[in-house]
């Protein structure tokens, strides 16, 4: 097994990585969870495997403290679908 990401620009870069791959594979989920003012019900399982798999890829000091992962979820999943019709905003 690899050693565990340790650096704040790589563990971002997993971040990212994962929360594309989270949009990319689930657009429509994420459309309607967003119109249904209920995404991260929609997406509980996808944003929990990734979860997962960040949390078992970065150092645990790293992982605690910082929220690198839950940026990444606003930054590439809510950020680029700002365009969908919803109450939120």
């Amino acid at each position: 097994m690899a050693a565990p990401i340790d650096t704040p620009e790589r563990a971002i870069r997993l971040a990212r990585t994962i929360a594309s791959d989270i949009s990319l594979y689930n657009e429509e989920k994420i459309v309607r969870g967003i119109t249904e003012d209920r995404l991260f019900q929609a997406l509980s399982e996808e944003l929990e495997e990734g979860r997962e798999l960040y949390r078992a890829r970065v150092a645990p000091e790293l992982y605690e403290r910082t929220n690198f992962f839950d940026r990444a979820i606003v930054d590439i999943i809510l950020k680029s679908k700002a365009h969908v019709k919803s109450r939120i905003w």
